[in-house]
């Protein structure tokens, strides 16, 4: 065929598919401008980057702020879980949130009350989910001037904000403060996975983080994790800085406490807490069972400290730093997270058994940032105690001194009102032992085990015999006094340390010590001779 019998035949036919890619492309091009967010994850993995750019969704109308007064919930919106164990992510590609502040007392230790400003009348402030590319309709009043229930002791209506580290917008648009009984409200799209932090912007932020401003928001990648789990946990760390009140006020007969200013720019916190309560999740375990795929969602909002995220008994099968599952660890013990980081860690339950959440910084664990993971504790036993008293710090200094001791040498094998161990619950003690027995058992138990028939009893009960622990007369009085305190003031509830005391028989969590000081040495006597060594005689 020549060239021009060629042409001839095939030209029409190359018109015809030119004429329909042109037109393909300009159907495209209409359907999808370059700003526009992809619709569906195909699109995105065929540009060949998950963060490209034009597949994101930017911009969005312009912030509203009115003066129109919500008296209706402070939360609300299907995508809130108000507890650590959090709802499914709910379906709607667009998410209504409400979110209002208050200014209330919150009990953050046992008769701890505390002078909080708050996201949804909680600290910390409602859990928020969603995944990539879900549009958030946020509206928030300020409500701090609203008489909350309670004594109206708490701190003076001011201004506030809202701070999402998920959103890509103008913060000086939608992070600008408002007044009390004004309302704000935006909107934002979610372009990347993780865990982030929400927090109240206005000056200072330090203060006001430092009062309860704060909650996590989740965002799912489009296609969901790429693991299953069987359970699913929302762990926030934060930090108190607390003081008495200056003006000695009280809530219900308990002391009101305050913002401590020094200490919160020193970073010199009072209370290192797990879901915004002293020891929260040991009084409240988190449940599980053996063999189970458990995936923690955790936030460090600080505002200022890290923290040395660990389960203890188990390790981290992955590690998505930030939440996001690109940033992606295997087989890690602990997970650093500075203020505002965020992690999801996913682990297997081995076996039934408690195990302790803790800040592996212990200074942090020992002022309240543990919590338990409940797999099926056996009936009468504690999980390991990290950093967990057997009660609080009693008032008396001598029952102080006998509590450390108790702790430092007994809490293994005794408990305070928590059952028998190794050895028998405590609790009681004084009232089945008169004070010259128990003195004798404190110091000679092996002599005892001889020729006492109470003490040969117990030996037959337990197997394990009491260990002389080479205690000084002071010390035993010490003991005794520990034990007569606990005799008199603990309420015993449950089986679970620390046990709570009477009203006024204990000094503040915060205040609650482990360890006593090494006795001061004698200073030796200077050395015979001019070289300063001794010599023979």
């Amino acid at each position: 065929m020549n060239r021009a019998l060629r042409w001839a035949v095939l030209g029409p036919v190359l018109a015809l598919v030119l004429a329909g890619c042109d037109s393909n492309t300009a159907a495209s091009s209409a359907a999808t401008p370059a700003s526009a967010p992809a619709a569906t994850t195909g699109s995105t993995a065929a540009s060949g980057d998950p963060y490209d750019h034009r597949h994101m969704a930017f911009g969005s109308p312009t912030a509203v702020v009115s003066n129109e007064r919500h008296t209706g919930p402070f939360a609300a919106g299907n995508s809130l879980s108000m507890e650590a164990a959090l709802k499914p992510l709910d379906p709607a590609p667009v998410k209504e949130i409400r979110l209002d502040i208050t200014h209330k007392i919150i009990e953050i230790a046992p008769g701890v009350k505390y002078s909080a400003w708050t996201f949804g009348d909680m600290v910390p402030g409602p859990v928020v989910r969603a995944k990539v590319g879900d549009r958030i309709r946020f509206v928030m009043s300020n409500r701090s001037d609203e008489a909350m229930p309670g004594p109206r002791v708490t701190t003076a209506p001011m201004m506030h904000s809202m701070d999402f580290h998920s959103a890509m917008v103008a913060p000086n648009d939608k992070y600008r403060s408002i007044a009390p009984g004004q309302t704000i409200s935006f909107e934002f799209t979610a372009n990347y996975p993780g865990v982030f932090m929400y927090h109240c912007g206005t000056p200072m932020v330090l203060e006001h983080i430092a009062s309860g401003m704060y909650g996590m928001m989740i965002v799912e990648p489009r296609g969901g994790y790429p693991t299953k789990v069987d359970r699913e946990y929302a762990v926030v760390q934060s930090e108190f800085y607390t003081k008495l009140d200056p003006e000695k006020r009280k809530v219900d007969g308990a002391p009101l406490y305050v913002l401590d200013g020094d200490r919160v720019r020193s970073k010199a916190p009072t209370y290192t807490v797990f879901n915004g309560r002293y020891n929260g999740m040991v009084d409240q375990p988190l449940p599980a069972k053996p063999l189970e795929k458990v995936r923690l969602f955790v936030l460090n909002v600080g505002p200022s400290n890290t923290s040395s995220f660990h389960v203890v008994g188990t390790i981290f099968d992955r590690v998505w730093i930030d939440g996001n599952p690109d940033n992606q660890f295997r087989g890690m013990q602990t997970v650093l997270l500075g203020s505002s980081s965020g992690a999801i860690v996913e682990f297997i339950i081995p076996e039934a058994g408690g195990y302790a959440m803790v800040d592996h910084h212990f200074a942090n664990a020992s002022q309240g940032a543990v919590g338990i993971i409940d797999a099926g504790t056996a009936p009468g036993t504690d999980p390991e105690h990290h950093n967990i008293p057997a009660t609080g710090a009693p008032t008396d200094p001598v029952a102080l001194q006998g509590k450390l001791h108790f702790e430092q040498k007994c809490l293994a094998c005794h408990t305070i009102g928590g059952g028998d161990r190794m050895g028998p619950d405590v609790l009681g003690v004084t009232q089945r032992r008169d004070e010259a027995w128990l003195a004798r058992w404190l110091k000679a138990p092996e002599q005892m085990i001889q020729t006492d028939p109470i003490a040969k009893e117990m030996l037959g009960k337990y197997k394990v015999p009491m260990p002389n622990q080479g205690l000084s007369d002071n010390e035993v009085k010490e003991y005794l006094a520990y034990f007569k305190w606990a005799d008199a003031n603990v309420k015993a509830e449950g089986k679970r340390q620390p046990q709570p005391a009477a009203e006024g028989a204990t000094l503040p969590p915060s205040q609650t010590r482990s360890a006593v000081p090494m006795p001061a040495s004698p200073v030796p006597a200077p050395a015979q001779g001019a070289s300063g060594h001794s010599g023979h005689k």
